[in-house]
């Protein structure tokens, strides 16, 4: 099993910045892909950017050259630095991480609110 705690969310303006963290516990050895999804009020929740064991990344098309993913292995950590902010953004974030390449595991979310 794994747990994971976030947190870092908030209210910021247009513009604004803001740091997500998420912190893993249990079985995080096993842990192969990293990441963060947001959810806004009637969406569906999409991914933002994930970080692969191999240190690759992926990212959501909108938040390329705003948002930067990063992890940390040995403290089973992954941020997500968020720049240039935008209202659009507004949602709830939510860390994922997969173990063995197919177990999935998800964190309470964390509201990030972006005031325009």
């Amino acid at each position: 099993q794994v747990q994971l705690v976030e947190s870092g969310g908030g209210l910021v303006q247009t513009g604004g910045s803001l740091r997500l963290s998420c912190t893993a516990s249990g079985s995080t050895s096993t842990i192969s892909r990293m990441g963060w999804y947001r959810q806004a009020p009637e969406k569906q929740r999409e991914l933002v950017a994930v970080v692969s064991s191999d240190g690759s990344t992926e990212y959501l098309d909108s938040v390329k050259g705003r948002f930067t993913i990063s992890r940390d292995n040995a403290k089973a950590t992954v941020d997500l630095q968020m720049n240039s902010l935008k209202p659009e953004d507004t949602a709830v974030y939510y860390c994922n991480v997969i173990r063995w390449g197919k177990i999935n595991y998800w964190g309470q979310g964390t509201q990030v609110t972006v005031s325009s």
